[in-house]
């Protein structure tokens, strides 16, 4: 048979530590939605900027390009468009929280519920970087796209098309 006995008395170090982690817990969420809005902010100007520079440089009509270097600029462009709103979601997602209502029965303690949605934000925000940033990088590529890709060749003069 298992016998349980109460351990040793909690020094002055253990009640210490015990606070400064119960402090830590209490803050958590709030510092990560925090984090959360600062790179929000700071990955939608970046956004802003290279949409820009992309618009007042760089060819304006990508029908003036080789068939298959237009339809590469497209599929580019889509997947910005794709991945830059699955980013801007994830950001959301970590800034304000899900789009959920959690039924009563189902909701754990204070300090659990906001330490697993605080790793739930943080996880939100780091996928959602790297997505704006995916995004980005497929902005400038398609850019490069445009400036650097061989032109259609000019109609020869007598032909019909």
């Amino acid at each position: 048979m298992i016998r349980l006995r109460p351990g040793p008395p909690a020094t002055t170090t253990d009640l210490r530590r015990a606070q400064q982690l119960s402090g830590l817990l209490r803050g958590e969420l709030d510092r990560v939605r925090g984090a959360a809005l600062a790179w929000r902010n700071g990955l939608g100007g970046l956004l802003v900027a290279l949409l820009g520079f992309g618009l007042v440089r760089g060819r304006t009509d990508v029908t003036t390009l080789r068939p298959g270097w237009a339809a590469a600029v497209g599929l580019l462009l889509l997947g910005a468009v794709v991945v830059g709103a699955v980013g801007a979601m994830a950001l959301l997602r970590a800034a304000h929280g899900r789009l959920t209502v959690t039924p009563v029965a189902a909701l754990a303690p204070s300090p659990l519920a906001d330490h697993q949605e605080a790793v739930a934000a943080a996880r939100a925000l780091r996928a959602g970087v790297v997505l704006v940033l995916v995004c980005a990088g497929l902005l400038v590529a398609a850019v490069g796209v445009t400036w650097y890709a061989p032109a259609r060749p000019a109609p020869v003069a007598g032909t019909t098309r």
